[in-house]
Parts: C-alpha cells; structure tokens; sequence
C-alpha cells in the first residue's frame, strides 16, 4: 500500500486485505464491519469483525497525542509496545492480548479482540470489584517479572532484551507526569479551589519530596525487570465467568484478566507495576467511600494485598528456577521482596498524588459531584503521602492499607446512603 499513513474507517479493509499476517485471522474478501474505539489519550483503535466471527483489533500510534496534536509523540512506541507485549506474551500468554502483526512502516499493531471483557476502572466506577482480578494481575506482574530478569534469562540475552526495549521519550513522560510536576507550578496541574491548600501542603513537605526524589532516580536507573509501564485499572480487561461449565463454548466463559496497553513498557524496577496498580485501587476505594459504600470501600481496600501476596507467592513458586543460584540464595530472595514491596509502596503514593494534581486523572474521583470530590482528592493525596513516608515502618501492605482506611475515615464525609 502506497503513500498510506493514518487508517480510517474505510481504509481499514484495505489494510488488512494486503497484511498477509492477518489473512488466517479474518476473512478480507468479504465485507467487514469496522468501528473505531479508541478513547485513550494515544492511538487510534479499530475493532475488525467479519461475517463469519473472526475478529481482531488494529492499533495505529499516532505522531501526537491524541487529545492535543500540539504536543508530539513518537510513533515508535508501537515497536517498543510489540516487544513488551510479545515477550510478556511468552512469559505469561494468559494474563495478555495475543499479538497477530506488526507493522513497523504505518506503526500498526494487529492484537486479540477483547470485546467480551470491560475495562476494571469502568468497572469498579460502577459498583462492580471484581476482585479476584487483582491476585491474576499479582501473578502476571511475578512472572513477567522473573522471566525477564538475570533470574529466568541469559544475562547476556536479558542484556540485549534491555537494549531492544530502551524507550526514552514515554518514560520521560513518566519522569515528569509522575514525579515531577505535581510538585511544581505546571500547566497539566488542576484542583478544585478546595483542595489547593491540600497541593501546597504537599510541596512544602521536604520529608516527602526527598522521597519522591529518590524513587524518580530509582525509576530512572533500575533496570530489574521488562515492566509494563502504565499498568493501571484503566489498562486492565476483567470477565466475569459465566454459563454452564460444559455447555459450549457459546453458553459458558470462563473467568480472564488481561493487562493490555503496555507502550510504556521498558526495563524498570518491577515494583512500578505493582505500585501504579494498588494506587489506582485506592483511587477506586476513595470513590467508594465518598458515594458511602463501607462494605465496598473495605473490599477494595483489601485488594492491594491480594496483588501483594499473588506477586510474592508466584516469585517464592518460581525461585527454584532461576539460572543461577551459587550466590543468589534464599536470602536474596527474601531482601529482594522487601525491595520490592518497599518501591511498590512509594510508587502507590507516586501515582495516587499525580491522578489527583497532574495530567490524566482518574475518573474515578473526576465523575464525583465537586462536594464529594473535594474530600476523596484529599483522602487520596493523605494516603498516597503515607504510602510513601510510612512504607517502612508499616510492614505490610494490610498495614498500610489500614492506614488507608483510617485516613478515609478521617477526612471524607461520604454521601447519605
């Protein structure tokens, strides 16, 4: 295909006629139905079906994002999110989308339809935990985790698997989103009035921002796993299961999670993954506690734990194997989960500040009526500074959880039930 750039709705037919790759995935000779999906702030998403069921989804990187073509992205996290995904794919093929094509001349992705899951912050905004999704996402991160590592891989081969998934331009995004600019004057920043002296409180805390400092460098320089970069509930697919065991496939599903959107993904500390997630679940429970749902707010609240203990039971399961055990002995094991545990708490806290003051917030607490808002964004950015600077005294993820809970209880006046 000549001179092609940016697919549309009628060009996607073309497209996929002259993609060999997906030629046994949908049938392109007859007429396929084509709707444009894509709500994120990147790229352009197309779901393909066609009259006999087969279906696929196209994702093409554009050169900006999105929701501002002022502001430049480079095309080449399509690459990069290939990688990521195809090596994820091989580490743990469950907990991913399948990976159909890839087309490095128009930034084009060809990956598994989903469409019979629901994006878990959707979810979760409407009453809906599906909690079991978070002990899958534990597991998925412990695997990805090790097979990437000096522990599953070659050095050399983990080494060259480094260099192939360098990705500078979307982890400087990280770098400023997340641990720069909520401490600034910025023009992404935005509050209510209300919550202003909350912000000023935070940037006046030289305890916290040594801290914040410190996990920046950490992010910066710790190359310990293949990560996922961006792994937040907006990035997670839940299904409930469904049906009649054994009735077919039409009348029974099982249950599936899938961690999809992974173009942030780079060689990183593997506790970034587990911290963005349990931030994001302390958004959704901050959101449950202001609409006065106690019994929902504690469910979720117990979450970050299930991750936790999903990660570290997998890491202890998949230890025995690691490629080199003369000096990486059970010890390392053991400090090494505490590092771990330790940088998931301080990138929880990260990530809960920046959805409340920075860019891209969650619309989990964006969807409130502002008086209920005001006090959730307070309780979050109250948690997420206690994440950070009470990480290693509390424990625990249950600890710090409960003084998630405590802190709820204290600052937001939940709506009447």
């Amino acid at each position: 295909m000549t001179d092609f750039s940016q697919l549309t709705v009628e060009t996607v037919p073309a497209y996929v006629a002259q993609r060999p790759a997906l030629a046994r995935r949908i049938r392109s000779t007859g007429e396929l139905d084509v709707v444009e999906v894509g709500d994120g702030n990147l790229n352009l998403v197309f779901i393909v079906r066609d009259a006999e069921g087969g279906s696929l989804v196209l994702k093409q990187s554009l050169p900006h994002v999105r929701t501002d073509p002022s502001w430049p992205m480079t095309r080449e996290r399509s690459a990069r999110e290939a990688l990521v995904l195809k090596t994820h794919e091989g580490a743990d093929a469950r907990h991913v989308p399948a990976l159909y094509d890839v087309d490095g001349d128009d930034y084009v992705l060809a990956i598994e339809n989903l469409d019979d899951h629901v994006v878990w912050r959707t979810e979760l905004n409407e009453g809906r935990p599906h909690g079991y999704a978070a002990g899958e996402i534990g597991r998925y991160v412990a695997r990805t985790a090790f097979h990437t590592s000096i522990f599953g891989l070659d050095p050399l081969e983990q080494k060259k698997l480094a260099a192939a998934a360098i990705n500078p331009e979307l982890c400087e995004i990280t770098e400023d989103l997340v641990f720069t600019e909520p401490y600034i004057e910025h023009a992404h920043n935005a509050v209510l009035r209300g919550n202003e002296a909350d912000v000023a409180a935070l940037r006046a805390d030289r305890r916290l921002l040594t801290e914040i400092g410190i996990a920046k460098y950490r992010f910066m320089t710790s190359a310990q796993s293949l990560i996922h970069g961006d792994l937040h509930t907006g990035s997670v697919f839940v299904r409930e299961a469904s049906g009649t065991p054994g009735a077919g496939a039409a009348a029974a599903t099982g249950t599936s999670v899938r961690a999809f959107d992974s173009e942030f993904g780079f060689f990183g500390p593997t506790g970034f993954d587990l911290g963005i997630l349990w931030a994001n679940l302390v958004i959704a429970a901050a959101r449950a506690r202001a609409l006065g749902e106690a019994d929902r707010t504690q469910h979720i609240l117990s979450l970050p734990a299930e991750l936790w203990n999903a990660f570290e039971a997998e890491s202890r399961a998949l230890w025995p194997a690691r490629r080199d055990p003369r000096v990486f002995g059970d010890e390392v094991l053991e400090a090494l989960l505490t590092e771990f545990r330790e940088d998931a708490a301080v990138y929880a806290g990260a990530e809960a500040i920046r959805r409340i003051v920075g860019f891209a917030k969650a619309t989990d607490i964006e969807t409130l009526e502002p008086g209920l808002r005001e006090g959730a964004a307070r309780a979050v950015l109250r948690a997420g500074r206690a994440l950070i600077v009470e990480r290693r005294g509390l424990t625990s993820v249950e600890a710090l959880s409960s003084e998630t809970a405590a802190i709820f209880d204290e600052t937001i006046n939940p709506a009447e039930l």
